[in-house]
């Protein structure tokens, strides 16, 4: 009986890494074009365009939940840039921006905020948000 056990858990195991390395169409995920930005880059890395950042920590799981969506959209929208700060190693710019709850993600326009939304948002939400900050 253990046996048996093990080998299902086994199964289980290996048939839940595939579905991690595959998109829902089955094909291998693409590679993130989400930039980390920090506290001595933010500036610089939110000067000009639309910039989607991702406020996260490490040990937060809605973060982790929020980090493919975003990592999807980043590879579907071509004319915004995606960024990520760990609020827990970027704390000055955490702070300036009152980021109190994470996931928060904070959409800029040339340097400027123009739109924050607090906790995990779905894909089509954001990419909606995402695209109303493209005509303003």
């Amino acid at each position: 009986m253990k046996k048996l056990i093990l080998i299902v858990l086994t199964v289980m195991v290996a048939g839940a890494a595939t579905l991690i390395a595959q998109s829902p169409s089955g094909e291998a995920e693409k590679a993130s074009k989400v930039m980390i930005t920090t506290d001595a880059s933010f500036v610089k890395d939110t000067k000009k365009g639309v910039v989607l950042v991702d406020f996260w920590a490490t040990w937060c799981r809605p973060c982790r939940m929020q980090a493919p969506i975003v990592d999807e959209l980043s590879n579907e929208m071509k004319k915004i840039k995606f960024a990520k700060l760990d609020v827990d190693q970027n704390k000055a710019t955490a702070s300036k921006f009152q980021v109190s709850s994470i996931p928060t993600l904070i959409i800029f326009k040339n340097g400027v905020e123009i739109k924050r939304l607090v906790g995990l948002q779905d894909k089509e939400s954001l990419k909606a948000e995402l695209n109303a900050a493209l005509e303003k």
